[in-house]
């Protein structure tokens, strides 16, 4: 049975499913939807060799970030990985805090990835004209439900909304609805990490990004923006990633630019536990303020 370590940024995922998978006979599958990207490791929090301590970590540097990688790309692959540790007679311990990920994993859900390439980009087009705001407005008044739960700034789930419903005359909360009533594919034991002081959380997230800083995460902004220069590059629109590669183009003072990561990077938590707190199958580990 595979057991899930999951939580909000910051909260040490990653140092507590390493000590499991050391007790578990284990390795470790990763969850996070930017690990998956080479290259990206400071702003990412990708553990190192050290840290790995020898147990065999899965679904990281799988993809160039100038790949659009998919939920269902990566519910195909962590498939396999999970199904070849279990073969070995491990234990496969997903790590991360990409609950989409994780719920689609879990419940093998199968996604229709072709679509309509013409439309898809008609659509981002008119995202880029009209802006998110005003795209997940119209996306309100046929399906609230998938609205309700995104952002302005979420480009790629708010275009796929539409073009979902477009294509197939459904709404992307109907289409999720009716993959929830399929029985999961696997049975997980799944613990979520958090504190029971929020203060203690943002303030372990504002060291956090301090630390990638002093780490070199401009300059590993930097280099990506040479390598993908001429590409699309969906995974530079990361928390932390986006905004110091804005600042190094200019756009915007360096200085306070870190602490907008620091404030994105909270507000990103803060979704997480909102996202979380919807399965009652998790057992909760809460550290002390």
């Amino acid at each position: 049975m595979p057991i899930v370590i999951t939580g909000p940024t910051a909260t040490g995922k990653s140092k507590l499913g390493i000590e499991i998978a050391q007790q578990q006979n284990g390795e470790i599958i990763s969850a996070d939807s930017m690990q998956v990207y080479k290259y990206m490791d400071i702003g990412t929090a990708k553990p190192s060799k050290e840290e790995m301590q020898n147990i065999p970590h899965h679904m990281i540097d799988v993809a160039p970030p100038w790949e659009d990688y998919s939920v269902a790309r990566y519910v195909r692959e962590a498939t396999d990985c999970i199904e070849n540790i279990i073969k070995r007679g491990k234990t496969p311990i997903i790590v991360g805090g990409t609950g989409l990920y994780i719920d689609s994993l879990l419940a093998g859900r199968e996604f229709a990835e072709k679509g309509d390439k013409n439309l898809r980009i008609e659509l981002e087009k008119r995202y880029e004209t009209i802006g998110g705001e005003e795209m997940l407005k119209q996306l309100k008044e046929f399906d609230p439900i998938t609205a309700n739960r995104l952002f302005p700034n979420d480009k790629k789930r708010i275009v796929r909304a539409h073009e979902t419903f477009i294509l197939t005359g459904k709404t992307q909360s109907a289409h999720d609805e009716e993959t929830r009533q399929i029985p999961p594919r696997y049975q997980a034991k799944k613990y979520a990490i958090t504190y029971e002081n929020r203060a203690t959380l943002y303030e372990n997230i504002d060291k956090r990004v301090d630390n990638m800083v002093k780490s070199g995460l401009v300059n590993e902004v930097a280099g990506l923006l040479e390598m993908c220069k001429g590409r699309k590059n969906t995974a530079m629109q990361a928390i932390g990633y986006k905004e110091i590669a804005a600042a190094i183009k200019g756009d915007t003072d360096m200085s306070e630019t870190i602490e907008t990561v620091k404030m994105e990077s909270r507000r990103y938590a803060k979704r997480q536990l909102t996202w979380l707190r919807r399965d009652k199958a998790l057992t909760w580990i809460v550290y002390p303020a």
